[in-house]
């Protein structure tokens, strides 16, 4: 999915936001164009440097990673590096691993329901589709970001 919207909609310059040590989504690409590719992970040293704005952002089974507390900023991250496009899937329910804590790996366990105001808050919704029982995808376009002098948005 994410290989088609980068082609259909031109992307030239992708971030993998939360990526993994692995970058599982860079081994999986296949794309018919030249593609900037930015892994970003703050729990994986090679990729924790502060990422770039990119025309597209994936973020791919990381929100429901995201203590509770912590999950606005890191969707307002979002909204700022996302220039154009947003590839967004969580999972609502409970993981099978668990925290050296002995908290589920999935802090954030809430419906679709509860993160779609979320997503709207920021983003023009274009898909919201179920994968499973337990999980969707979203993929969202940014909104204007003209302001005025005071900072204030406009439109």
């Amino acid at each position: 999915m994410v290989s088609q919207i980068i082609d259909r909609m031109e992307v030239d310059h992708l971030l993998d936001y939360g990526c993994g040590a692995q970058t599982n989504l860079a081994k999986n690409l296949k794309v018919n164009r030249k593609l900037m590719y930015q892994a970003y992970d703050p729990g994986v040293p090679r990729f924790s440097k502060t990422p770039m704005p990119a025309q597209m952002v994936a973020c791919i089974d990381v929100l429901e990673h995201i203590e509770p507390e912590f999950l606005e900023t890191v969707l307002d991250e979002l909204q700022r590096l996302a220039e154009a496009i947003v590839f967004l899937t969580v999972t609502t329910c409970a993981a099978l691993k668990t925290l050296s804590d002995g908290r589920n790996a999935h802090l954030t366990q809430q419906p679709m329901s509860w993160w779609l105001p979320r997503f709207l808050d920021r983003w023009e919704v274009q898909t919201v589709q179920t994968i499973s029982e337990v999980s969707f995808f979203v993929v969202g376009t940014t909104r204007s970001r003209l302001e005025r002098a005071d900072g204030s948005r406009l439109g």
